[in-house]
This record gives structure tokens, C-alpha cells and sequence, in this order.
């Protein structure tokens, strides 16, 4: 006989799973959305990999609950030094993509 409690584990277990393989999707689509946003600007995407940097719950224009991410990656226009940028993503969809070495001060 299954236990509620087992049940509800279970339960907990497969939506973590879930989250985690949708998650990937979506920073699949950031690494993406970075590479070609750089290679347009022509700076050189460093590492070619974003980092996540927080996530929380925020509504889209159709006021649907979505999951908005900002992630952190690193570039350089001269090739002598590295700058931050970000990629902010809402849900599947790219908010923004910022190249400014100076957006963190």
C-alpha cells in the first residue's frame, strides 16, 4: 500500500526532475541568444558559457506567471580585458541582453 507521504515525495521528486531539464532548455537558449547577440556587436563572447545568477516569479505581458532569469557571461572587445554582461530571459522570451562593461556599479 502507498503512503500519502510516499506519494508526495514522489510526487516532489519528478516536478524537481521536470524543473531541472526545462531549466537546461532555457539556458540552452541563452547561450544562443548570447553567441549571436556578440557576434553581431563583434566582441568576443569569453568562455562561451552564462552563468545563472538568480530567478523568481514574474508575470509576462499577458499576466501568465513565468520563471525570469538573468544570467552573467563575459566578454571582451579589445581582447585585453574581460567585462561582464548579462541576458535576462522571461520565461523562454529574451528581455534583454546588455554588453555594458559598467552595468554592475
Amino acid at each position: 500500500m502507498v503512503e500519502l507521504a510516499d506519494l508526495a515525495a514522489l510526487l516532489l521528486m519528478v516536478a524537481g526532475i521536470l524543473y531541472w531539464w526545462r531549466a537546461q532548455g532555457v539556458r540552452e537558449l541563452a547561450v544562443n541568444a548570447v553567441r549571436a547577440y556578440c557576434r553581431a556587436g563583434e566582441v568576443q563572447w569569453l568562455d562561451e558559457t552564462v552563468a545563472l545568477r538568480g530567478f523568481w516569479l514574474k508575470r509576462d505581458p499577458r499576466g501568465r506567471f513565468c520563471i525570469w532569469r538573468s544570467y552573467n557571461f563575459e566578454f571582451t572587445d579589445t581582447g585585453e580585458q574581460r567585462h561582464q554582461g548579462r541576458i535576462i530571459l522571461l520565461g523562454r522570451q529574451v528581455e534583454a541582453i546588455q554588453l555594458r562593461p559598467d552595468w554592475l556599479h
